[in-house]
């Protein structure tokens, strides 16, 4: 059994809010997002409990970001998101899973907004994908907890 395999929650069981965004952080470290970033939004805002923010070299990518979250999501967990805005430019998509809001950047708009630093007091995670140059660490390890500067 694959390390992600091992870490996917049981079929049937509802996924909590950690267990959704480690779920959407991995569907997106499958299509190469680079960047990806969980905020820890309780305490902050009465809406969500965490954003996961990542990003696509092109839009094709972002795309391509996004339809892997929502496939897998939905496939593995029977859960689809609540909402999803920007998929027509796809330079910033949104998907609303409650619990959970993803934002998907290309780079040029993902620093234009600057989500990471609007948010700078959201205890924040940096999500790396090792598992190409490191065998001996899985993917979607934490690479540091502290916020992004």
């Amino acid at each position: 059994m694959s390390p992600a395999a091992s870490r996917t929650p049981p079929a049937g069981r509802a996924l909590s809010a950690p267990e959704l965004a480690a779920e959407i952080e991995r569907y997106a470290l499958d299509k190469k997002a680079h960047e990806v970033v969980e905020l820890d939004m309780r305490g902050l805002v009465g809406y969500t409990d965490y954003f996961v923010i990542c990003s696509g070299n092109t839009d094709r990518q972002v795309k391509a970001i996004h339809d892997a979250i929502l496939a897998g999501a939905k496939n593995e967990h029977r859960i689809l998101p609540r909402r999803v805005e920007g998929q027509t430019r796809a330079e910033w998509i949104l998907m609303d899973y409650l619990d959970v809001v993803v934002h998907i950047f290309v780079p040029a708009t993902r620093e234009f907004y600057r989500l990471e630093q609007l948010w700078g007091e959201a205890p924040t995670r940096r999500i790396v994908d090792r598992a190409s140059t490191d065998p001996d660490i899985r993917r979607g390890s934490v690479d540091r907890i502290k916020p992004v500067l």
